[in-house]
């Protein structure tokens, strides 16, 4: 698409990680990058023009929570994602496939330690061909999402990058169950991609690669989207139950992937993810896991984590990172942070997401710098 193009600028010598750009409507997207969540259009604690000021170059929105509130209608009378929230840089989009997956069988721990609820007792009511009928958790409303109107939900929405409507079958799936669940995704998928083709509206769509951990199945949807014409490709699906286990899936499925094309990793960014999936060419990358971390009190640095809440802080008049020249540490004491959480006012989750969130920017510059320079 015309506003819509990746430029690889380097590829390292030393593993598939690669340095690039990613070019859309609203900006550019500097890869590898992590990209924040903000489920409803905001991150939690953090208004979006301050999520601008700490240099957030994507931001991640999840279609189905904005489309059961304030509903898709209200943010297309508003201008679009965009207006609607006060943010002039690029968004992303996820398809609410997720939501098959998370409503359907509970959640990722869940489901590893199989204690997921089965169809019917949860609040997906029928998962067939034609899409997935959901209970509106605000409501009880029945809501049936298709590839089609999920794909007209993201049109309303206007997200620089859109996801095709998708399933994710927990861990534990059957191998014929997974099959079914595959084939099934990927129809969807060329239904998702019929219907933005109808109306592209400078939006980019990228695929999502399945198949669970097994290596063939990956291949299989591999094979499979990249044969249609898709902006992108993110990979999705179970990634395993640690991160070995999504390492070795990886390492086989990236470099079955188009290099002129840009990827993203699906709901992957804690730190020792990070490195790892760089150096096997992940170009971007979602996660709650900074800003949850940060409500948590645990604060990130270069010299490991700073847990705010210990009682050795409590005296620490000094920033939280004597290096670091984000906002909260520019203005606060590590003393002040403490006593925040201690006395459990909400300022305390605001600073802590600021910190967490400029260090993650400043984590990927330096991967980016190490992959020009060969080092990783």
């Amino acid at each position: 698409m015309k506003n819509f193009y990746f430029e690889l600028i380097h590829t390292s010598t030393k593993s598939r990680a690669r340095v690039g750009r990613i070019h859309t409507p609203h900006g550019i997207i500097d890869t590898p990058n992590f990209v924040a969540v903000g489920t409803n259009g905001t991150l939690k604690g953090i208004d979006n023009a301050l999520v601008d000021d700490i240099g957030l170059q994507l931001m991640f929105c999840n279609t189905y929570h904005l489309m059961l509130q304030p509903g898709t209608q209200v943010v297309k009378d508003a201008g679009g994602l965009h207006r609607f929230i006060g943010r002039n840089k690029p968004i992303i989009t996820d398809s609410g496939g997720f939501q098959v997956f998370s409503l359907a069988y509970g959640t990722v721990k869940d489901e590893l330690k199989s204690k997921g609820a089965t169809i019917g007792d949860s609040a997906v009511l029928k998962i067939n061909e034609d899409g997935v009928l959901f209970r509106s958790y605000r409501n009880g409303d029945k809501v049936l999402l298709t590839p089609e109107s999920s794909i007209q939900a993201q049109k309303d929405l206007g997200a620089d990058i859109i996801i095709p409507f998708d399933e994710l079958p927990p861990y534990h799936i059957d191998q014929h169950r997974l099959v079914e669940s595959l084939h099934r995704t990927h129809r969807w998928e060329e239904r998702s991609l019929n219907e933005h083709l109808k109306n592209p509206n400078n939006q980019a769509i990228y695929s999502v690669i399945h198949g669970g951990i097994d290596p063939e199945l990956r291949a299989l949807s591999c094979k499979t989207l990249t044969a249609l014409p898709f902006d992108g490709h993110a990979i999705g699906g179970s990634l395993g139950k640690n991160h070995e286990q999504m390492f070795t899936m990886l390492a086989q499925t990236m470099p079955l992937l188009p290099t002129d094309k840009p990827n993203h990793l699906l709901g992957i960014g804690d730190l020792t993810s990070v490195g790892p999936c760089i150096a096997l060419g992940v170009d971007t990358m979602d996660s709650s896991h900074p800003t949850r971390c940060a409500r948590h009190g645990l604060l990130f640095t270069f010299n490991g984590m700073v847990k705010i809440m210990r009682s050795s802080y409590r005296t620490a008049y000094g920033p939280i990172d004597a290096t670091c020249y984000c906002y909260t540490c520019r203005n606060y004491s590590a003393a002040y942070l403490h006593h925040l959480f201690k006395a459990h006012e909400l300022t305390a989750y605001t600073l802590a997401s600021i910190h967490n969130l400029y260090f993650m920017g400043k984590l990927m510059e330096r991967y980016r710098q190490q992959i020009l320079d060969n080092e990783i």
